[in-house]
C-alpha cells in the first residue's frame, strides 16, 4: 500500500500529494490505497454529486449573510422595513459575489469557511458543487494536486488559478460519504489517498504514525538512494561480527570500546525480539551462531552468504532466510541510524560535567 503510493510520486519526495484518511470501524487489514484524492466532506443540499471534467476553485472566503461585518459598529432600526432592506442588501451583495465566482467558469467550489443556505442555493441553481468548511490542510493538499491556488478575492479573474481533474464524485468510505477527486494528471506525479480503518482512535493514530514513517523512508529510498539491505537483524549482527573481528586485532585497551560497539549493535535485534514478546537472548544467540557458521573464512564479503541471509522471523520466533521472505530495509535509513546513534553516544561521553541549577527554596508564609 505504501509502496504503491510512493511509486505514484514518480521519484519525487512530495508526501503532500498523499492524503491519509482515518475512518473509525472495521479492521486494520481493511485499510486500502485509492488512486484518487479523497476529501472528508459531503456535497451540499440539492447540489450535483457527480461532476466530470471538473474546474475547481479552492477558496478561503466568507460566504455568510446573517451578520453585518463592520466590527465596532452598531446599527439601530425602528422600522421593520429598514431591517428588511438591510437583509435584502446583504442578500444582493452575496448574490453578486456568487455571480463573480460562477463567472470564472467553475463547476466545483471548495471553501475553507462556512457556506450559508442562501449562497448554497445559488450555487445549486447554477449546477455548481459547493463544499463548505473544508479543513485548511485538506484544501492546501487539494490545491497542490489539482494545480490550483487558494483564492480569497474574485474581482480580477486573471489572478485566480483554477484546479482541474477528470471526475469529482461522492464515494462511501466505511459508513461515511466523502468526496473523491479522480484523474489528477496535471502534475508530474499522481496523488493518492490511504484510507485507514480501525476499531479505536488509538489504533488509527498509531497506524497513521507508522504509515507516515514508512512513506518517509520509502520516498527517500526511491528518490535518492534505492539501495537496500536485508532486515530482521541481519545487518546488525553482520556488522557486529565484523566489529568483533576488528577488536581482536587491536592490541591495546581500545579493543574494549570496539567490543562495546559490537555489543550495542546486537541490541537492535534484541529490541525487536522484546517488542514481539520473544526470548531475545535465545534468538539473538541463534542468529549470531547462524552468521558465524556462514562466515567461517577470515574475510567478510557479501559472497560469503551466497543465497542464505539469516534473519529473525518475529511471527514464528525462529531464524529464516531474509532473501526468501523479502525482509529488506533502506540502506540510507540503516546508515543514518548507526551514524546518529554513534554521534549521540560520542557527544554524551564528551560531556565532562553536568551543571544543574539548584531548586528554588520554598518558604512557609
Amino acid at each position: 500500500m505504501c509502496v504503491d503510493a510512493v511509486l505514484r510520486l514518480n521519484g519525487t519526495t512530495g508526501l503532500e500529494s498523499i492524503q491519509i484518511i482515518k475512518q473509525l470501524g472495521g479492521k486494520l487489514s481493511d485499510s486500502y490505497m485509492d488512486d484518487g484524492f479523497i476529501l472528508n466532506k459531503r456535497v451540499g443540499v440539492n447540489q450535483p454529486k457527480h461532476i466530470e471534467k471538473a474546474k475547481i476553485l479552492v477558496a478561503n472566503t466568507a460566504m455568510d449573510t446573517d451578520k453585518i461585518k463592520v466590527y465596532g459598529a452598531k446599527i439601530k432600526v425602528n422600522d421593520p422595513k429598514k431591517l428588511a432592506e438591510l437583509e435584502r442588501a446583504e442578500r444582493d451583495k452575496m448574490r453578486a459575489k456568487v455571480e463573480k465566482i460562477a463567472a470564472l467558469g467553475i463547476n466545483v467550489f471548495i471553501n475553507r469557511q462556512l457556506i450559508y443556505n442562501w449562497p448554497e442555493q445559488l450555487f445549486a441553481d447554477k449546477g455548481i458543487m459547493a463544499i463548505e468548511h473544508a479543513d485548511f490542510e485538506g484544501i492546501e493538499r487539494l490545491s497542490l494536486v489539482t494545480g490550483g491556488e487558494i483564492a480569497s478575492t474574485f474581482d480580477d479573474p486573471s489572478l485566480v488559478v483554477l484546479g482541474e481533474c477528470d471526475l469529482v464524485h461522492e464515494v462511501d468510505v466505511g459508513s461515511e460519504k466523502m468526496l473523491r477527486f479522480a484523474g489528477l494528471r496535471r502534475l508530474s506525479h499522481n496523488a493518492s489517498s490511504i484510507v485507514l480503518r480501525g476499531a479505536t482512535h488509538q489504533i488509527l493514530d498509531e497506524a497513521e504514525r507508522s504509515i507516515h514513517d514508512a512513506l518517509a523512508v520509502l520516498s527517500q529510498t526511491v528518490a535518492s538512494d534505492p539501495r537496500i539491505v536485508y532486515g530482521g537483524g541481519f545487518s546488525e549482527v553482520a556488522m557486529s561480527i565484523a566489529v568483533d573481528r576488528l577488536a581482536a586485532t587491536v592490541p591495546d585497551k581500545r579493543a574494549l570500546a570496539i567490543e562495546a560497539f559490537a555489543t550495542a549493535l546486537r541490541q537492535l535485534p534484541a529490541i525487536l525480539c522484546d517488542n514481539a514478546g520473544l526470548d531475545s537472548a535465545d534468538l539473538v544467540m541463534k542468529l549470531r551462531a547462524a552468521h558465524e557458521s556462514i562466515l567461517s573464512s577470515s574475510t567478510l564479503t557479501t559472497n560469503n552468504y551466497l543465497d542464505y541471509f539469516p534473519a529473525l522471523d518475529l511471527q514464528n520466533g525462529c531464524i529464516v532466510n531474509a532473501a526468501e521472505l523479502g525482509i529488506t530495509e533502506s540502506f540510507k535509513l540503516k546508515k543514518q541510524v548507526v551514524l546518529s546513534a554513534s554521534e549521540a553516544a560520542e557527544m554524551i561521553l564528551r560531556v565532562d560535567d553536568i551543571i544543574r541549577a539548584a531548586p528554588r527554596q520554598r518558604r512557609d508564609y
